[in-house]
């Protein structure tokens, strides 16, 4: 009875961790059954064979390599920039009761206004080039971020706060010893919600403002070109590089939790 519990739970676990990748298959599956039975006008839905195809070309003597790198540093450099900003002023509000009256209700009242709302005031004050762009990403990156990470520090117990005081902890080991440990899975869900955040909006940057190499600049050109094999191919790596900013997230999360509480 045991080695049968034991089994099941063990094929569980393989259930588990391969039915993201049976829902990639099947979603395939649908697109060669499209394509062969013509349930779509080829026009409009490329074979994955075409797709595999222009990906090769375009990476072997395209520029598609380039845009990617193009769209990587922007992304990374925009959200370096509104992480960070977000973390040092989450950490000052969560701190800070004096801080937290003076810029939180204008905190709150700016993230009502829609991400997307702010790309016309950023062209003017940036412009369209990649200075804007990096400006809309950082953005994009500071909201989730900040406000996670004071909601987080603001949400600690006060029996946090009464365990330091009993153990006459200074101020700065209180915050390094508790309050931080104490907020990270908060902080580190404001982080991930930004790297999400800041992956869409270079996408909307490079979209939306003036066309730069990226790989939005060669979504516009398939779209314009009506070239839908690059379009998925576009399409394709975003998803992937999504995927892998979570998962790599994700790994990092797991480890510094992990360290936390040995």
């Amino acid at each position: 009875m045991a080695a049968d519990t034991l089994q099941v739970g063990r094929l569980r676990n393989v259930a588990r961790h391969w039915r993201p990748f049976a829902a990639f298959a099947a979603v395939f599956l649908l697109w060669l059954a499209a394509v062969r039975f013509e349930w779509v006008d080829p026009r409009f839905l490329p074979s994955p064979d075409a797709v595999a195809a222009r990906a090769a070309t375009e990476f072997t003597t395209g520029t598609l390599a380039f845009d990617i790198s193009e769209s990587l540093r922007r992304n990374l450099t925009g959200f370096a920039i509104g992480a960070s900003t977000g973390l040092l002023l989450g950490l000052l509000l969560g701190f800070s009761r004096t801080a937290e009256r003076i810029v939180g209700p204008t905190l709150l009242a700016f993230r009502q206004i829609a991400l997307f709302a702010w790309v016309p005031l950023l062209s003017v004050w940036f412009g369209g080039a990649d200075a804007g762009k990096i400006a809309f990403i950082a953005l994009a990156g500071f909201q989730p971020v900040v406000i996670n990470t004071w909601q987080g520090v603001r949400g600690l117990p006060p029996a946090y706060r009464e365990l330091s005081d009993v153990l006459i902890f200074s101020r700065v080991d209180f915050v390094r010893l508790v309050a931080l440990p104490g907020a990270l899975p908060a902080i580190f869900t404001g982080l991930h919600a930004g790297l999400i955040y800041a992956w869409l909006a270079t996408l909307g940057s490079e979209l939306f403002l003036n066309v730069t190499p990226g790989i939005g600049g060669r979504l516009n050109e398939a779209s314009q070109l009506f070239e839908m094999d690059l379009l998925f191919v576009g399409i394709l790596i975003l998803a992937l590089i999504g995927l892998f900013y979570i998962s790599s997230a994700h790994w990092l999360e797991t480890r510094l939790l992990r360290r936390r509480t040995r």
